[in-house]
């Protein structure tokens, strides 16, 4: 049996750090910033999906914009 690819409606923070390559303290200095969004459920905090692709795609095309 194959696989499906499901998209993720949400990452913790360590598979946002993973999925990002970005690092804990950036990616809660980035939530303290109000550049991402972080929501929690029960005991746990998790990045929306979105939000950490809204963040990314913001700092990909800056760095596109000074090429």
């Amino acid at each position: 049996m194959g696989e499906r690819f499901i998209d993720r409606l949400a990452y913790s923070i360590k598979e946002a750090c993973e999925v990002s390559s970005l690092g804990k303290t950036t990616i809660y200095g980035h939530i303290k910033a109000g550049r991402l969004d972080a929501v929690r459920v029960g005991g746990r905090t998790v990045i929306p999906a979105q939000s950490l692709k809204q963040l990314l795609g913001t700092e990909v095309e800056k760095t596109d914009a000074q090429d």
